[in-house]
């Protein structure tokens, strides 16, 4: 809790300030209701409603009138979210060694292998999977949340004895500014392809999102950097702190010098410092060779030895990824996250070094999100995999039909291996039914999410449940 007049020395009344929202259906009795602008709503227009759910002063950025509460005008009220979160919360981000991650693909996998190689007790984890410390997990709104749950969260890291935050940093959350006011310890990318261009409008904006990740590291900091993608050199070019890099070559300072491919693990050989590691690694394909690199690297820039890492390393395990379930038949039903063209190439073209028949793909596409790339996604399916489902994926305000008429747009007169089943569930249940003795069924794009975005709703909704129903659902049927 802070006074007021602590946020606001120039209030003439001073009050209570107890949290701080943005969203006025979730203002309590207390709370400072700032009137951000999101994507389709101006908060501004709920200010009466945020005052009469018990708001203790609102924050501006137009002139809105006499109201009952004090009225706070500052120049940019997204803006001003983070810098305010951060003082509310007596900043933890200062408290806490910041590790960010950014990259098109692998940012929930290399922050995981973070925290758990440090250890779950010592360092907290915010991203797509939730926020976690402890033993505790908890849901997270998006994958880099707004400034007001982000420093909650940090600061719930903070009291529970963290010493470290690993977190993944989209280039959404640097757009909308929700991280300006933040310095991190270490940065550390993974890869850069094309996405998010309904939010950028361009490559050149999106990946300039992604660079202020490096702007914004400490210069006595690290950052980690793949040499092994295209866009290395101009990431590194960004980079104010100490540079460290993984990829294939002898000249990194974390090579992967081999690595082999099973349907249950890898075993991969690291040189550090000029000797040789052996490790066996829980995590399935040649993409997460390069997460684990990354995320090794990055502890060892915090001061960790490699022997502590390595005995670590098997503890390892990302939800909703790469995630073979345990069904007990014939077919084999695996749940990932893939949603990008660049994410769904390297899984399929994994899954086919495996020993399994066909592979049986289900994906969608989300709402109100980057509509050029649908087409390449059904493309890059179809070439992939052996038969695809298409079906809806949170299509928000959008009809999921016209989205999945999108995603096939291409492939109507040169591909007959797909279908559109616009209902996930029965989508899911379609490819169970298919599979035949070693056959894969793959249900992409939503990993261990717990929701489905409509188009007046959101829904609980978790791919991995509703698979093993699916399942149980053929097995009654042929007893």
């Amino acid at each position: 809790m802070k006074k007021l007049k602590e946020l606001y020395p120039e209030v003439l009344e001073d009050v209570d300030v107890l949290s701080i929202k943005i969203n006025s259906k979730d203002v309590e009795k207390g709370d400072l209701f700032v009137c951000t602008k999101g994507v389709t709503a101006d908060r501004h227009d709920f200010i009466d409603d945020a005052i009469e759910r018990g708001a203790c002063a609102v924050v501006v950025s137009k002139d809105v009138g006499e109201k009952s509460v004090p009225i706070i005008k500052v120049e940019d009220t997204n803006r001003e979210l983070p810098f305010l979160c951060q003082k509310f919360y007596d900043y933890p981000d200062q408290k806490l060694k910041m590790i960010g991650v950014t990259g098109t693909d692998g940012k929930t996998s290399v922050t995981t292998i973070i925290q758990t190689l440090i250890g779950k007790d010592d360092c907290g984890y915010v991203g797509t999977n939730g926020r976690s410390y402890g033993s505790f997990q908890g849901d997270n709104p998006n994958t880099t949340p707004d400034a007001h749950n982000l420093y909650f969260y940090l600061d719930e890291f903070v009291q529970h004895h963290c010493t470290y935050a690993s977190i993944e940093t989209s280039s959404e959350a640097f757009y909308r500014g929700r991280l300006q006011a933040m310095k991190f310890d270490i940065s550390a990318y993974t890869n850069i392809t094309s996405e998010h261009l309904n939010i950028h409008g361009s490559f050149e904006n999106y990946l300039n999102c992604k660079l202020q990740l490096f702007h914004q590291t400490k210069e006595d900091g690290f950052s980690i950097l793949n040499r092994d993608d295209p866009y290395f050199e101009q990431v590194k070019n960004a980079c104010v702190a100490k540079v460290l890099t993984y990829g294939m070559d002898s000249s990194n300072d974390l090579q992967i010098v081999s690595y082999k491919l099973y349907p249950t693990h890898t075993d991969v050989v690291f040189r550090y410092d000029n000797q040789d590691y052996s490790i066996h690694s829980p995590l399935m394909g040649d993409f997460n060779v390069y997460n684990l690199a990354c995320g090794v690297l990055c502890v060892l820039a915090l001061g960790f030895d490699m022997d502590t890492i390595i005995s670590r390393i098997p503890n390892i395990k990302v939800n909703g990824r790469l995630e073979l379930l345990d069904t007990k038949t014939p077919y084999y039903v695996m749940v990932d996250y893939a949603h990008t063209p660049n994410g769904i190439s390297k899984l399929l073209n994994f899954v086919h070094t495996l020993k399994i028949n066909r592979s049986i793909v289900v994906i969608g596409q989300a709402g109100e999100r980057d509509y050029l790339k649908r087409p390449k996604v059904g493309n890059v399916v179809v070439e992939n995999a052996s038969y695809a489902i298409f079906t809806y994926e949170d299509p928000r305000s959008e009809d999921p039909l016209d989205i999945c008429h999108d995603i096939i747009a291409e492939l109507k007169d040169t591909h007959d291996n797909f279908e559109i089943v616009v209902d996930r569930r029965e989508a899911i249940q379609k490819a169970i039914d298919m599979a035949q003795d070693k056959d894969m069924v793959l249900i992409l794009g939503k990993g261990n999410e717990t929701y489905e975005k409509l188009k007046n709703e959101t829904i609980y909704f978790n791919d991995i449940e509703e698979a093993y129903k699916a399942v149980e659902n053929r097995k009654k049927r042929i007893g």
